[in-house]
């Protein structure tokens, strides 16, 4: 990923964040044919100082086909993104953008169709993202819970490389990036508000 230096997030903690905000991401995989991609939940943890990445896919996708020790795979987590007008800017020579935030991870990964391994896999996820479906998935019928897990394929990503880009206008001065930051947070749409808020936190501090 391209990143100018004043784009370039080098803080672990404020990367591993985003991905806990940020779950649903696309994964990538190279084929035979070219890349594949998958948009699905991952779940992101430290093991032992390597960034981990958990999942599971549809047993019918191929993409599990090409995830292997052996082979890289991307897996791009992104936020909220909006239009930046150059007409917020002082310079009157200036030309439109985008602001967004995202995280690259590279790695490569294993696959696991062990039925006990899948329903912890489950669990975590369940804990993570409906915590309250807990009870309802452990009361399932026995029969019905194992033929769910027939029907998945779990994976897991060891990180080889890890880039995050934070373009939120860190280029432009203070006044530009105020006019920026109050027009977005005025907008109706809850995305674009959230990059208002992004940049809000991230230019805490600077001159």
């Amino acid at each position: 990923m391209y990143i100018p230096e004043y784009h370039r997030v080098e803080d672990n903690a404020v990367t591993a964040a985003f991905m806990q905000a940020n779950p649903f991401a696309i994964l990538i995989s190279a084929t035979g044919n070219g890349a594949f991609a998958t948009h699905l939940p991952i779940l992101a943890r430290e093991v032992d100082g390597h960034l981990h990445l958990r999942g599971h896919l549809a047993k019918a996708n191929s993409h599990w086909n090409f995830i292997a020790p052996d082979q890289e795979s991307l897996v791009i987590f992104h936020g909220p993104h909006a239009y930046i007008s150059p007409s917020l800017y002082e310079i009157r020579e200036s030309v439109p953008t985008w602001n967004y935030a995202a995280v690259h991870v590279y790695g490569r990964g294993t696959v696991f169709t062990d039925e006990t391994q899948l329903d912890e896999l489950l669990l975590e996820m369940i804990a993570r993202f409906d915590s309250a479906y807990a009870g309802q998935w452990s009361s399932l019928g026995e029969q019905y819970r194992k033929r769910m897990l027939q029907h998945i394929v779990g994976f897991e990503i060891v990180a080889t490389r890890v880039e995050t880009k934070f373009k939120l206008s860190q280029n432009r001065t203070k006044a530009e990036r105020e006019n920026v930051i109050r027009s977005l947070a005025g907008s109706s749409d809850s995305t674009v508000k959230a990059v208002a808020a992004l940049m809000r936190e991230r230019d805490r501090g600077r001159p």
